[in-house]
C-alpha cells in the first residue's frame, strides 16, 4: 500500500532533507495553507522584540519553505495553547529554523513574516506516484511563488494538453492513462509565471521515480 497522505508532511515532500529543504521549513496553521496551495511558498521570519524583548534575538531573520501544515487544536482557546487555530495566522517552525530567531525556553514568540520569492538551485524537478489512469505528480525545488496554481500534462502519444487537478499538498493528479509515454508538463505558479517542461519525462519511467528539469522559474 501507499504511504498514508500525511507521511512526510501535509505537503507530501517527503524526506526534507533528500529534497533539498534542509531544516528551514514549517508548517503554517490553517489561516496560511490555504488547503494545500501553500505548500512551497518561502517567507522570511524576524522575531517581534517590540512585542517581546525577553525571547527574540535581535538583528536575525529566518527565510523557511512552507512544507507542513499545523493543524488546529478546538480544545485549546487560540491564545493559550490552540496556536493553529483559525483566524490566526501561525508558523510551526523547524527547531534549528525557529532557533535562528528565538530563544529556545520561549516556546512560543510574537513575529513579523513576509511572503518572499523562493530561492533554489537547480530546475524544477517531478515525482510520479500513483497507479494506471492515475497520475500522482508531486513538483519540488520550485523558485520564486513556490507554489502551484494550475498544471497541465502532455503525453507524448496523445498529444494535447490535459488540465490536471489539484490533489493534496503540493501534489496533482491525472486520469489518463499514460504508461509508456513521454511526458511534458506546464506549471504555472501563483505568481502568474507559466513554464512548459517538454519531454522531461522519458517514456520508460516508472511510478515512484523523480525527474529533473534545467528549467526553473525567476
Amino acid at each position: 500500500t501507499p504511504p498514508a497522505p500525511w507521511a512526510g508532511g501535509a505537503c507530501g515532500y517527503g524526506n526534507l532533507y533528500a529534497q533539498g529543504y534542509g531544516t528551514r521549513t514549517t508548517a503554517l496553521s490553517t489561516a496560511l495553507f490555504s488547503d494545500g496551495g501553500a505548500c512551497g511558498q518561502c517567507y522570511k521570519v524576524v522575531c517581534d522584540r517590540k512585542t517581546d524583548k525577553t525571547w527574540c534575538k535581535p538583528g536575525v531573520s529566518v527565510t523557511v519553505t512552507a512544507t507542513n501544515f499545523c493543524p488546529p487544536n478546538w480544545d485549546l482557546p487560540s491564545d493559550k495553547g490552540g496556536w493553529c487555530n483559525p483566524p490566526r495566522p501561525h508558523f510551526d517552525m523547524a527547531q534549528p529554523a525557529w532557533e535562528k530567531i528565538g530563544v529556545y525556553r520561549g516556546g512560543i514568540i510574537p513575529i513579523i513574516y513576509q511572503r518572499v520569492p523562493c530561492v533554489k538551485k537547480g530546475g524544477v524537478r517531478f515525482t510520479i506516484s500513483g497507479h494506471d489512469y492515475f497520475e500522482l505528480v508531486l513538483p519540488t525545488n520550485v523558485a520564486a511563488a513556490g507554489s502551484i496554481r494550475a498544471m497541465d500534462v502532455r503525453g507524448s502519444k496523445s498529444g494535447d494538453w490535459m488540465a490536471m487537478a489539484h490533489n493534496w499538498g503540493a501534489n496533482w493528479h491525472s486520469l489518463a492513462y499514460l504508461n509508456g509515454q513521454g511526458l511534458s508538463f506546464r506549471v504555472t505558479i501563483t505568481d502568474g509565471q507559466t513554464l512548459v517542461f517538454s519531454d522531461v519525462v522519458p517514456p520508460s519511467w516508472r511510478f515512484g521515480q523523480t525527474f529533473s528539469s534545467n528549467l526553473q522559474f525567476k
